[in-house]
């Protein structure tokens, strides 16, 4: 059982690195394998929509031509059996990192020989910090995105700061249920 957590955090000792290690220690004590990516540390490039319909190859073969960390990080999540997106909120929204990895990956997933490869499950977890409200807001925009690229959406979870202490306990019992690979 192999759980890739992928962070739109830049902060690797933040509220949002504190819960993703939280669902790992969860998922590592069931017997699960993890491993996490923080997307403001990789060399990600933003789309081109390299041709003049706005499209590319990413529509006709289903792969980038953007030579940089995309692949990678693709293919790792074609190798894992969950993934984790954790997204700290800014804006009630996604971050610059996450929504630009996503909008890329949205495109390859259109394509028909990606889609059937993409129905991993995936859990979300948007953390929201200064008054906490932009937590759902920002879930339902993650969770709309994770369904266009086709993945299979098993858990939804929003946190504020003012509650991440209180919820620390229920985030290693999540990581410990997706180390059972659940499916919706």
């Amino acid at each position: 059982m192999k759980i890739l957590m992928i962070s739109g955090s830049k902060d690797r000792e933040g509220r949002t690195a504190k819960a993703i290690n939280t669902i790992a220690s969860g998922a590592n004590r069931a017997g699960a394998e993890t491993e996490s990516y923080f997307l403001p540390e990789l060399n990600l490039e933003r789309c081109r929509q390299c041709e003049s319909d706005g499209w590319g190859v990413c529509r006709n073969e289903g792969y980038c031509i953007i030579e940089d960390d995309f692949a990678m990080l693709v293919e790792k999540i074609k190798s894992s059996d969950v993934v984790v997106f954790a997204n700290p909120v800014y804006f009630s929204d996604l971050t610059e990192s996450i929504r630009g990895f996503l909008d890329r990956f949205r495109r390859i997933s259109a394509h028909q020989k990606v889609k059937p490869a993409l129905s991993i499950p995936v859990a979300g977890l948007c953390l929201a910090g200064g008054g906490g409200g932009g937590s759902p807001t920002a879930c339902v925009n993650l969770e709309r995105i994770l369904q266009v690229c086709g993945f299979d959406i098993i858990d939804m979870i929003p946190l504020r700061r003012q509650n991440l202490e209180a919820k620390l306990p229920i985030l290693e019992l999540t990581g410990e249920w997706l180390a059972s690979k659940p499916t919706s």
